[in-house]
């Protein structure tokens, strides 16, 4: 009987839709001034490779000032500092994303063949990103952002750039 139930598991772990199959490719992280603490946002692939429509992007915290263990944004954390809203480019083949805590900072992520990019413009230069650093001060009604810089490289040639940018 326990072989029975045993080939009957495989066989309906073999006959799931490859759907339920994501998987998650990294796209940039941003560090603060706080502590060693980073959220990184992954791009969520699809089995097929494709970026997932229904959530095509993931932002989480990987606490280095403690464990390193993964943590998911609080509701606050989402709306406040971190979170991001993200929408289908109407051309349909990237998505538009803006972070709450950079908001005049448009990203780009799109993929091409296999590899999947956040796209910004860094210093007026198309470039890939790769992390962005912010800079804040505790106060008390919570943290206020001083700065935020950006880094990437130049999408033409690959040099490393770097913008500093300070909320209005």
């Amino acid at each position: 009987m326990k072989r029975a139930m045993w080939c009957f598991a495989i066989l309906v772990l073999l006959a799931a839709p490859a759907s339920a199959q994501i998987t998650t490719s990294p796209l940039f992280i941003v560090e603060r001034s706080k502590n060693a603490n980073v959220v990184h946002y992954d791009a969520r692939l699809t089995a097929d490779g494709s970026l997932d429509p229904k959530e095509p992007v993931i932002a989480y915290w990987v606490l280095l000032a403690e464990d390193g263990r993964r943590k998911k944004l609080s509701w606050i954390e989402r709306k406040k500092a971190y979170g991001f809203t993200i929408k289908l480019d109407p051309a349909g083949n990237s998505y538009k994303m803006t972070l709450v805590a950079a908001s005049e900072h448009q990203i780009t992520v799109k993929q091409e063949k296999d590899a999947v990019r956040a796209e910004v413009v860094i210093d007026g230069r198309p470039a890939v990103l790769e992390k962005m650093y912010i800079n804040a001060s505790e106060g008390l009604f919570g943290p206020t952002v001083l700065d935020i810089e950006v880094y990437g490289k130049d999408l033409q040639t690959g040099e490393m750039l770097r913008e500093k940018l300070v909320p209005k």
